[in-house]
């Protein structure tokens, strides 16, 4: 066991930063996301960049880590180590392969605590649409499978909201072209025009959620909080927003 008494007031070493990235993967809610985050998110900016690099690496394995929680709370630290400027493709790649394929998308769970699968990795999905050495259509793309990904869990912990907001600030890079900002839909539209008659699927409801509120964001514009703190301009906000009304409009049609 950590003593967190000691290690709150430490010096982020090796062997400090080893112990709270175990840490992370706890079971215990308190230890894990009261104690565990806010620290390594703290120490982030304090790393040197070959600590953050190696974090970065062991938190990245976590993508296939049979405990729900360690898969699920590796994103947020990761998204930290991406906007303090640390990068890997493998990074990447290994989140590409986890996001749309996680299947408990709890928010909430009565032991373990927040798990907020599709939330956590919006945040990272969003650090991610911010670096230079990231393709943004290649993450649009992969927002677009986490959306239509099945599943039986209707979103109900602001996830929408949050990947919203992460494909919107993706979709505020200046090398997209009006082609690529809204090529992304084109299977949202093909499987809300495959739909039958009958209950919505919960896949459905959460990506129609997720298009209302990236239309607002297109419209105002995106506040990113942690950077300059002024409002970002979609690159092609015209064409994202008629877009998605389109898009919206083939499952509601009172939406065109």
């Amino acid at each position: 066991m950590i003593d967190w008494s000691g290690i709150d007031s430490a010096a982020p070493t090796p062997e400090a930063v080893a112990a709270v990235s175990a840490a992370l993967r706890s079971p215990d809610p308190v230890e894990r996301d009261e104690r565990a985050y806010p620290l390594l998110a703290r120490w982030v900016p304090e790393l040197d960049p070959a600590a953050r690099l190696a974090l970065g690496d062991e938190l990245a394995e976590r993508f296939a880590d049979p405990e729900i929680q360690a898969r699920t709370f590796a994103p947020l630290v990761l998204a930290k180590l991406v906007q303090a400027g640390a990068y890997r493709p493998q990074w990447l790649a290994a989140f590409a392969r986890w996001y749309p394929a996680e299947r408990d998308l709890r928010g909430w769970d009565d032991t373990l605590g927040w798990l907020h699968a599709v939330a956590h990795g919006a945040d990272l999905l969003r650090s991610f649409g911010l670096h230079p050495g990231a393709d943004p259509a290649a993450l649009l793309e992969l927002g677009a499978a986490r959306l239509l990904a099945p599943t039986g869990h209707v979103w109900d912990a602001m996830e929408d909201d949050r990947l919203g907001f992460a494909l919107a600030l993706t979709l505020t890079r200046e090398e997209l072209t009006e082609e690529a900002s809204v090529a992304w839909l084109e299977p949202v539209a093909a499987t809300f025009a495959d739909g039958e008659p009958g209950p919505m699927p919960p896949f459905a409801s959460n990506t129609l959620r997720t298009l209302r509120v990236l239309y607002l964001l297109a419209d105002r514009g995106v506040r990113p909080g942690w950077t300059d703190g002024g409002v970002r301009p979609l690159r092609h906000a015209a064409a994202v927003r008629e877009r998605v009304a389109a898009v919206l409009a083939v499952a509601a049609p009172y939406a065109g």
